[in-house]
C-alpha cells in the first residue's frame, strides 16, 4: 500500500489541480440523523455543522447537506434520509447505518468533489465510496472508538478537533486538526454578570455536575444546572446522584432549548465545567465566551487549548481550586472572551481549515483512485 502525505497549507505536499484551486468545491456534508440543523436544543455536532455549512457556502462552495428531518436552517442544499430526526433512538446503530447507506447511494462522483462525514457509521464504507472522504472525529479516540478508528482504511482522512484529542492516539495518522467555530454573534455582555454559575452539559458523571454543586456550595454561589437528560444512563445519574444533592441554591433545568441556553449564559457569572474526562473540544465553552461569559473548568482534554487562563477563564488543576476561581472570575473582561472566539474560533476560520483539507484530498483522491492510497499527516 502506498502512502501519500497530506499536509497543511504552506507545506510542500501535493498541489491541487487548477480546477480545484480556482473553482468552488462540491461538498457532501453528512451529519448524524439525530437532530435537525440548527438544533433546537442539545446538539454540539449539529451546531458546528450548521456554522460550517453556512461558512462554506459564504466562501462560494456548493454544499449539499445529508441529514434527517423535513428542512434545514442552513444555506446548504438539503437531502433528507429520514422524514423525522431519530433522537429517540440516539446511540443505536441501525438509524445511523440506514442514514449512511441511503447517503452512499446518492454520492455520484460527477456531483461531488469530496464527502465530509460526521458520523461513526460512515467510516465502514467510506473507503469504498466513489468520492474521497474526510471524517471529523467528534468523540474521544481512546478505548473502543480508538480501536475502531485504527482499523479504518488510511484512504479516509481523519480530522481531529483539538490537539489534545489527537495526542490520545497519535498513531492514527491524523490528516489535520481543525478547531470548531461559531457564526458571528452580536450578543455579548459588556460587563461581568454577578449572577449564578452555570453548568451546561449532558447529565453524566464525566461532565461533573456533582462537582459543580460542591464547588458552588463551598463558594456560597448559586448554581444553575441545565442539561440534556433523555437517555436511560443520563436519567439514572440525575435521579440517583444529582437530585439527592440539590438544595435551594441550585436551580435544575432539564433539556433547555437553544434560546433558554443563551439566556442562561448571558446571566451567568461563568460557565462551570468540572469535567472528569478527556473532552475532545467542548463546544459550549466557545458559546459561552462568545457571549462574554468566562469559563471555569478543570484542566482535562482540550480545556487549556480553548480557554486562555486568566484572560477568558480560569483553568483549575484540582476540584478544590474551583470555589476560589468562581469568586475571581468576575475580574475577567467579557470583551476579551468575545474577541478570543472571534479571532480563534470563528466559523470562517473553521471553514478555511476544512477547505484546505478538501482541496488536497480531492486532488489526491482523483489521482490515486483505486490504488488504496493511504493519507498520513506530518
Amino acid at each position: 500500500m502506498s502512502t501519500i502525505a497530506l499536509e497543511r497549507a504552506g507545506s510542500k505536499g501535493a498541489v491541487p489541480s487548477k480546477r480545484l484551486v480556482r473553482q468552488p468545491l462540491r461538498v457532501a456534508l453528512v451529519v448524524p440523523p439525530w437532530y435537525e440543523l440548527p438544533p433546537s436544543g442539545y446538539g454540539g455536532i449539529e451546531q458546528m455543522c450548521t456554522a460550517l455549512a453556512d461558512a462554506l457556502v459564504a466562501l462560494g462552495h456548493e454544499v449539499t447537506l445529508f441529514g434527517a428531518g423535513l428542512r434545514t436552517g442552513t444555506a446548504a442544499k438539503f437531502v433528507s434520509t429520514f422524514t423525522e430526526p431519530q433522537y429517540r433512538r440516539l446511540g443505536q446503530a441501525l438509524p445511523e447505518l440506514i442514514h449512511v447507506a441511503k447517503t452512499n447511494r446518492l454520492l455520484d462522483p460527477d456531483d461531488f468533489d469530496v464527502v465530509h462525514d460526521h458520523t461513526n457509521a460512515g467510516l465502514l464504507t467510506a473507503a469504498g465510496r466513489p468520492v474521497p472522504t474526510v471524517t471529523t472525529v467528534h468523540g474521544c479516540p481512546s478505548g473502543e472508538l480508538g480501536d475502531y478508528l485504527s482499523s479504518v482504511n488510511r484512504a479516509v482522512a481523519l480530522v481531529a478537533i483539538s490537539h489534545a484529542q489527537r495526542r490520545l492516539r497519535p498513531e492514527l495518522g491524523w490528516t489535520a486538526t481543525v478547531h470548531h467555530g461559531l457564526a458571528p454573534t452580536e450578543t455579548a455582555k459588556r460587563k461581568p454578570s454577578p449572577g449564578p454559575a452555570l453548568w451546561l452539559a449532558r447529565f453524566c458523571a464525566d461532565k461533573g455536575a456533582d462537582l459543580a454543586i460542591r464547588a458552588c456550595r463551598s463558594a456560597n454561589i448559586p448554581l444553575v444546572l441545565a442539561g440534556k437528560c433523555t437517555e436511560p444512563a443520563e436519567r439514572r445519574y440525575l435521579d440517583k446522584v444529582i437530585v439527592p444533592m440539590l438544595n435551594p441554591r441550585v436551580q435544575l433545568i432539564v433539556n433547555p432549548d437553544r434560546r433558554r441556553c443563551r439566556q442562561l449564559m448571558m446571566a451567568a457569572r461563568s460557565l462551570l465545567l468540572p469535567i472528569r474526562w478527556e473532552e475532545p473540544f467542548g463546544m459550549v465553552m466557545i458559546e459561552a465566551m462568545a457571549m462574554g461569559t468566562p469559563v471555569v473548568a478543570l484542566n482535562r482534554g482540550a480545556v487549556s487549548e480553548i480557554v486562555r487562563h486568566g484572560e477568558t477563564g480560569l483553568v483549575c488543576q484540582d476540584p478544590a481550586e474551583l470555589p476560589e476561581a468562581l469568586s475571581r472570575v468576575l475580574r475577567l473582561d467579557p470583551a476579551a472572551c468575545a474577541e478570543h472566539v472571534r479571532t480563534s474560533f470563528s466559523a470562517e476560520r473553521m471553514a478555511h481549515g476544512y477547505e484546505r483539507v478538501y482541496r488536497q484530498l480531492a486532488t489526491l483522491g482523483r489521482t490515486s483512485a483505486g490504488e488504496g492510497a493511504s493519507l498520513t499527516a506530518r
